[in-house]
């Protein structure tokens, strides 16, 4: 399918803007223009308390369909970016944490091949959430940490699914480095993970591996050991991955 580039000037409320490229794909159209805005939102060229240019503007701008612009709309309505106001228009909603990670789910909740490339995010990230948690890590954080380990200790003994607390255990690492936008991407990270997590902790000695993983990172925050925590961390997704592969092979040879 062809691409189409189209350069246009802004014109709103009386100021000029800059030149803007965008290439626009037949088929994800919306999402492209979705995405636009969103960074006209971001960068204050659609400020808040301000209506967006109507559809019929932004569809000579845009050079789409007023479809495409009313499901690029929705779209941002959903994760909470816009407010359609009756007989006022549309306009941008105050940004928070939450609705700047939002796309971000939204993309991996539609996409589930995606899982090879969410596991290489959690490689960049969560070392990285384990080397700061240990210089900000507090006795409460560590107090919080055990009792999860331990949930998941009994639950382990008992024959139980622990996702629970798998879960909880990076969440509350993420809370440790008193980072809202951390804390809210952790979260994000968390949802993406469920139905992986339902599938490899149901593998033999996969609860075992997980607690041994949270363990090892727990010890170098214990030892306020920055590089040992992010290693340790590292190398718990490693593993996590390996068992994905082993679950996704066995999966296809039951297909078979």
């Amino acid at each position: 399918m062809r691409l189409r580039q189209i350069i246009f000037y802004f014109e709103l409320h009386g100021r000029n803007h800059d030149r803007f490229v965008i290439n626009l794909h037949r088929k994800f159209r919306h999402r492209e223009v979705a995405d636009r805005i969103r960074m006209f939102i971001l960068d204050g060229t659609f400020p808040q308390g301000q209506p967006l240019p109507s559809e019929r503007v932004l569809t000579q701008q845009f050079g789409v369909s007023r479809g495409s612009i009313r499901d690029a709309f929705r779209m941002l309505e959903t994760i909470g970016l816009l407010e359609t106001r009756h007989g006022r228009g549309t306009f941008p909603l105050e940004l928070t944490v939450d609705r700047l990670v939002a796309p971000l789910a939204s993309m991996m909740t539609f996409q589930q091949d995606l899982q090879d490339e969410l596991l290489d995010v959690r490689r960049m990230f969560e070392p990285a959430v384990a080397r700061a948690a240990a210089t900000r890590a507090t006795d409460e954080d560590f107090a919080d940490l055990q009792r999860i380990l331990d949930a998941q200790q009994r639950k382990l003994k008992k024959g139980q699914s622990a996702i629970v607390e798998d879960t909880a255990f990076h969440a509350a690492l993420a809370r440790s480095t008193r980072n809202r936008v951390v804390v809210s991407l952790m979260a994000t990270l968390n949802d993406l993970l469920v139905e992986s997590r339902k599938l490899t902790l149901k593998q033999k000695g996969r609860p075992a591996k997980s607690i041994e993983g949270h363990e090892a990172v727990v010890a170098a925050l214990r030892r306020r050991d920055a590089e040992g925590a992010a290693r340790a961390m590292y190398n718990h997704i490693d593993q996590i991955a390996d068992l994905q592969s082993q679950t996704r092979e066995l999966r296809e040879d039951d297909g078979k």
